[in-house]
């Protein structure tokens, strides 16, 4: 298929709006990205057409809800390359996929003295769940650092494990950072200690194709309203074999087989880790989500947004005094900088009154900026349906906002 740009932006109703006056220019991706109509009519098609319980009827509505909402997971699982549906969990969000695991396999299977390994370049949700563990557990932390490009430091890595560590967990991409980590590399190198490894894919599902089964994973987990679905819903991927070994989350509906007051026997996968209502309709939706990303091809997607990323990152290199935050050699759409002399945050509200948005402040990755001593960045976030025009009116608008802020 032709990435056909002009195609592309039609769908999404919103990139047709004005804020304060002026066309919209959304370069926050990498908090959320906009929804194509095909998503946005699939969400109203839900309540008109279908809106019922699942797993629990045997009238109609529930049937065909149950049917659709059954059918998202297959095509997650045919997204991620999977080897069972069933190790497919709809969850809230990587947020809450990540404390699932926190919970559920740190708890029974990390002890006191062990040892957790995550990255300097993590997001808050990849930190603080194994924080509340090493807190409950009396096991510890170790950090894999950085260098000043922002890339991990893979012999430091390596020089992390021992016979004390239990668990790896990093991001695939950083969002703070645009960062892309060897992510097969270091999952190797923690399969020869015999140790398994969570990654966090919020920041990468949406530009690369993802294949858990190659990477050899033992946990995935995503967001679908980064990827073009609706909110409040994500998945965890993990591999039967440990999602067996790992009590529920939550008790309550579709998680047990049998409720006695003496016991309770536990559902099968998935169901085991799913307890209470989901989130039916964006559940279902995120299925429309995936039908639009396949429809155009990651493929297509990644080598337009890489052309993209270099065209920003070019433009964005012509104002005087910036400083990129995050250089590596291997990015994803996000450009993050500093301008000497000027607040972040000072940046983004007159940009915003020029209807251009972007993300400031230290974009839940406090240790980032930290490690960077700085109070936060300007982010840029790209995303299939942004072009060239846009990013050349943002840099009018910076340097328009430079122009009064020094």
């Amino acid at each position: 298929m032709i990435f056909d740009i002009e195609k592309i932006r039609t769908d999404f109703p919103i990139l047709g709006r004005e804020v304060n006056g002026r066309p919209l220019v959304y370069f926050d991706n990498g908090a959320t990205t906009q929804k194509p109509k095909q998503v946005i009519d699939a969400i109203t098609r839900y309540y008109a057409d279908m809106n019922s319980n699942v797993h629990r009827g045997v009238h109609y509505l529930s049937q065909i809800s149950t049917d659709a909402f059954e059918v998202t997971r297959r095509k997650v699982q045919a997204f991620i390359h999977a080897k069972h549906e069933h190790e497919i969990i709809i969850t809230k969000g990587t947020t809450e996929a990540i404390n699932i695991v926190a919970s559920c396999y740190g708890r029974p299977f990390i002890d006191a003295g062990d040892e957790i390994i995550i990255s300097a370049m993590e997001h808050h949700s990849n930190i603080v769940p194994w924080q509340m563990l090493c807190d409950e557990k009396g096991c510890k932390l170790r950090i894999i650092p950085m260098n000043d490009n922002g890339e991990l430091a893979i012999e430091a890595y390596k020089s992390l494990f021992s016979e004390r560590t239990k668990l790896v967990s990093f991001t695939y991409v950083s969002n703070a950072l645009g960062t892309v980590n060897p992510v097969k590399e270091m999952i190797d190198i923690a399969h020869e200690h015999g140790v398994p490894v969570l990654v966090d894919g919020a920041q990468a599902i949406q530009h690369v194709a993802i294949d858990v089964q190659a990477l050899d994973v033992d946990f995935f987990a995503f967001s679908g309203h980064k990827m073009y679905g609706p909110t409040g819903v994500g998945v965890l991927y993990g591999k039967e074999e440990l999602l067996n070994k790992m009590p529920p989350y939550q008790g309550g509906g579709d998680m047990i087989k049998d409720v006695t007051f003496e016991k309770t026997t536990y559902n099968e996968l998935p169901f085991k880790f799913e307890a209470g209502t989901p989130n039916i309709e964006a559940g279902i939706c995120l299925g429309d989500a995936i039908d639009y990303i396949e429809g155009i091809g990651l493929d297509a997607i990644k080598a337009y947004e890489d052309e993209l990323l270099a065209y920003a990152t070019s433009r964005l290199s012509e104002i005087e005094g910036i400083r990129f935050i995050g250089t590596a050699e291997q990015k994803s759409s996000v450009i993050s900088f500093v301008v000497d002399g000027v607040h972040p945050y000072d940046i983004g509200v007159i940009l915003d009154k020029l209807g251009i948005a972007v993300r400031t402040g230290h974009h839940c990755a406090q240790p980032v900026m930290d490690a960077f001593d700085i109070p936060g960045t300007v982010r840029v976030s790209l995303a299939m349906y942004n072009t060239k025009e846009e990013v050349d009116a943002l840099i009018e608008g910076l340097k328009r906002a430079l122009n009064m802020l020094l």
